[in-house]
């Protein structure tokens, strides 16, 4: 256990008008217990959401369960941070864009998800770049409605827009103009990685790969809204691990963002795998590698 862990609740812009000092409340066990807590609590409105979709052949608890082991691959996974935080957010948005193929008029819920994106910003400026889906999950699911296409970027710009005024009135607008620097970084060509720390990952691409193959079996004999469904959360996997170009001192625990979509295509496969003795034998060494990279 380390002698210390902060915890930063808020980007600095956003600490500028809310002050919320939890950075050093928490003892590192606290923290740890918080997170965990945190992680379950999500593992269970991740569940309900995607049996309440029928994403998977039959409702069950696999999704909260590949939730919690995607959300403790890394030791930097297991503390409180901002994309833990997010992640309601951003399971509260999937929720969105899986309603938006069976309602009528998607305006309101553009407008929803685009000031939900605006809150995560203030919490995790990454957040951001989930913009990218309000267009794509309509070229997705919608013909297209010019209204619907600006009604998302209305509703980020509507929170954005009352921060702007308040950055005003203090006299410190040029400091607002300041927030939106990191969306000109470059994407980096080459990344300082410890190959070692990654290990872990083989196993999850392996069940990765074979769930996009299960997928691929299956993709014309599911529902259309199924197929669109995970097509819209493989974008979101990945808008979710580029995100981290906006953010040049990213740590580990960005890619907690890539949990949620992630654990339903890992579901998925669970969900859909017919040899018993091969696809629990491959859950049980994903477990186990977890627990030895966590401790060696």
């Amino acid at each position: 256990m380390p002698e210390k862990l902060n915890f930063e609740f808020l980007e600095p812009y956003a600490k500028f008008f809310i002050q919320i000092p939890l950075s050093n409340s928490f003892s590192p066990t606290t923290n740890i217990f918080f997170a965990t807590i945190i992680v379950f609590i999500q593992a269970l409105l991740f569940n309900r959401i995607i049996n309440n979709h029928g994403l998977l052949a039959k409702p069950s608890y696999l999704p909260a369960l590949l939730y919690i082991t995607g959300s403790s691959l890394f030791l930097q996974f297991l503390i409180l941070s901002p994309p833990l935080i997010c992640n309601f957010l951003l399971i509260w948005v999937m929720d969105k864009f899986l309603k938006i193929g069976k309602t009528p008029n998607a305006m309101m819920t553009m407008f929803d998800v685009g000031m939900i994106i605006a809150f995560g910003t203030l919490i995790y400026f990454p957040f951001i770049v989930l913009l990218i889906m309000l267009w794509l999950s309509l070229l997705l699911y919608r013909s297209f409605n010019w209204r619907e296409w600006i009604a998302g970027f209305i509703g980020f710009l509507t929170i954005f827009f009352f921060i702007a005024v308040f950055y005003y009135w203090n006299d410190n607008i040029t400091q607002f103009y300041k927030i939106w620097r990191p969306l000109t970084n470059l994407f980096p060509s080459n990344l300082q990685i410890k190959y070692n720390d990654y290990l872990v990952l083989i196993p999850v691409s392996v069940i990765m790969v074979l769930a996009a193959l299960q997928l691929r079996e299956n993709f014309f004999r599911s529902f259309i809204s199924t197929r669109k469904a995970f097509q819209m959360l493989f974008f979101m996997f990945v808008v979710a691990i580029i995100s981290f170009y906006t953010k040049p001192d990213f740590r580990l625990y960005h890619f907690l963002l890539s949990v949620p979509p992630g654990a339903v295509l890992l579901a998925y496969y669970f969900s859909n795998a017919k040899k018993r003795w091969f696809y629990e034998s491959l859950f049980v060494v994903l477990v186990l590698s977890i627990q030895y990279f966590l401790f060696v």
